[in-house]
């Protein structure tokens, strides 16, 4: 009776080394079966969204429209950014949702830690009072509320045309001067020497508003 005992766990201990023997073996054919696969979060999107549509708010408010036909998020990357290869539209509000500028591009970036957009070839900006700003590059940097270039601009009101290189502006597009003026287009004047004059003294007052800090009543002063 033992010999028989003995002769059914021999039997079983070699009937598990087979199994398992074959699990190995079928394993190894498997993972030699498989394609290698490295993930570059850095080229690899996470997510990838065709027409878009869609409003973005700011401190709970609505201030901006993004419309595009391909949306590409990077959110892994080391500088986590958005990535619109074919296009952009934009739309930015004001408080009460009037329309204060408008934004065109081919190409668009928006890294999200530093809250900034690159936007390139063929950048179509409208501000509110109907000037148009055409360029082949800017940058819009939302945390510091500014808009600024070192590439070509043109700036169009009416027939008055402004040319250069080097461009910063506040974000609505409204409070704005070129570094390095090249070439443009003024209108007529009947009147030379008085709109010369004027503009001069226009000129002068916002040069000093901008370099003057405003004075503080001493009776506000803590």
């Amino acid at each position: 009776m033992q010999h028989d005992i003995h002769n059914i766990e021999r039997i079983t201990t070699i009937v598990a080394m087979v199994v398992m023997l074959l699990f190995f073996v079928s394993c190894r054919e498997k993972d030699e079966n498989l394609v290698p696969f490295s993930y570059n979060p850095e080229e690899v999107p996470t997510m990838v969204t065709d027409s878009v549509t869609t409003l973005i708010s700011d401190s709970g408010i609505t201030r901006y429209k993004l419309v595009a036909d391909e949306w590409r998020v990077f959110d892994k990357a080391a500088e986590p950014y958005w990535y619109f290869p074919q296009g952009i539209y934009l739309e930015r509000f004001t408080p009460d949702f009037s329309i204060e500028a408008t934004v065109k591009a081919d190409t668009a970036w928006y890294f999200s830690k530093k809250d900034l957009w690159q936007l390139k070839k063929s950048v179509h900006v409208e501000n509110m009072r109907g000037e148009i700003f055409d360029s082949e590059e800017l940058y819009w940097d939302q945390k510091n509320e500014k808009v600024y270039s070192e590439s070509y601009i043109v700036i169009k009101r009416g027939v008055t045309e402004i040319k250069g290189y080097g461009f910063e502006s506040n974000q609505a597009m409204t409070d704005y001067r070129i570094f390095r003026p090249h070439d443009g287009k003024l209108p007529f004047s009947e009147n030379p020497v008085e709109d010369s004059l004027q503009n001069s003294v226009d000129t002068t007052l916002v040069l000093q508003s901008r370099q003057q800090p405003q004075q503080v009543p001493k009776k506000m002063l803590p």
